[in-house]
C-alpha cells in the first residue's frame, strides 16, 4: 500500500535534486496524498508517528519550493518547461494557459507557420474561445502565420474572415497578417507571459474518429510530443 506513495516520493526528490522544481512540486503534492491515504488506514502507532513526521518534512519541502516559485514569478525569473510525450493526454489550451489568463490580459499576439490547414484553424478557434470565456478582457487578438500552398490559400483566408467576424459579435478585433519568412512559433500575452511551443497550437493527434472521446474535449486528445517553454517577458532582457 505503502508504494505508490514511496514512488512518487522518490521521484519528487529526484526531480527536486535536479532543480526540475515545478515538476517536484507536483509529485511531492500527489505523493503527500497518497501517504495520508496510508496514515489513515494504519493501526500500528508507531507506524502512524513515523508517518506523520515524513509527511511533515515532505509538507515543508513542498511549502518551500512554493514559495520559491512565486517569488521567482514575481521577479519575473519564472522558467517552466513542460515536456509533453507522445500520446499524452490533459493537456487542452485551458490546462497551458489558463494560469496566466488574468484580468490584465487584454492582447494577444499569435505567432504560428502553420494555422492553415481545416483543423489547425479549427484549433486557432478553439484557442479564441479560451480567450473569450475570461477571466481575462481581450480586446485585440493579433495572428502572424503564412499562407497555405495552392488551392487552400481561399480556404483558409475565408475560414479566418468567419472567425474574425465571429469574434467581433463578442467586441474582439482578430488582426490577420501573413509572412512568408516566418518561422518560429510564439504566443504572447500583454501581461509579458510569453509561451514557446515546439509545435505551435497543433500538437494534437487526429481524432479516430467524429464520435470517440477527445473529438469535442481536448483534454481527452493524445498529444504529438513537443515541448512548452513559459517565460516572463522581464526574464528575457537580463542578461
Amino acid at each position: 500500500m505503502e508504494d505508490p506513495a514511496v514512488s512518487v516520493l522518490k521521484r519528487a526528490v529526484e526531480l527536486d535534486l535536479a532543480s526540475r522544481f515545478q515538476e517536484s512540486l507536483v509529485c511531492y503534492q500527489e505523493g503527500i496524498d497518497l501517504l495520508l491515504r496510508v496514515l489513515k488506514a494504519t493501526n500500528d502507532e508507531k507506524k502512524k508517528a513515523h508517518y506523520r513526521d515524513k509527511i511533515t518534512d515532505y509538507m515543508n519541502r513542498a511549502e518551500a519550493i512554493k514559495k520559491c516559485l512565486e517569488k521567482e514569478k514575481e521577479e519575473g525569473k519564472y522558467h517552466k518547461e513542460i515536456k509533453i510525450e507522445e500520446n499524452m493526454k490533459g493537456f487542452s489550451y485551458e490546462k497551458l494557459f489558463q494560469e496566466y489568463l488574468n484580468e490584465t490580459v487584454t492582447e494577444v499576439w499569435v505567432e504560428d507557420p502553420y494555422v492553415r490547414h481545416v483543423h489547425q484553424l479549427y484549433n486557432f478557434l478553439r484557442f479564441c474561445e479560451m480567450l473569450v470565456k475570461g477571466p481575462c478582457k481581450v480586446k485585440t487578438i493579433h495572428l502572424l502565420t503564412s499562407h497555405d500552398e495552392g488551392n487552400g490559400k481561399g480556404q483558409q483566408m475565408s475560414i479566418l474572415e468567419e472567425i474574425q467576424q465571429s469574434l467581433r459579435d463578442f467586441s474582439v478585433t482578430l488582426d490577420v497578417s501573413y509572412s512568408s519568412s516566418i518561422h518560429d512559433r510564439e504566443i504572447r500575452f500583454n501581461n509579458g507571459w510569453i509561451f514557446k511551443i515546439g509545435r505551435g497550437l497543433d500538437y494534437f493527434k487526429k481524432p479516430q474518429g467524429r464520435f470517440c472521446l477527445g473529438y469535442c474535449d481536448f483534454d481527452l486528445r493524445p498529444c504529438h510530443e513537443t515541448t512548452v517553454d513559459i517565460f516572463h517577458v522581464k526574464h528575457t532582457k537580463k542578461t
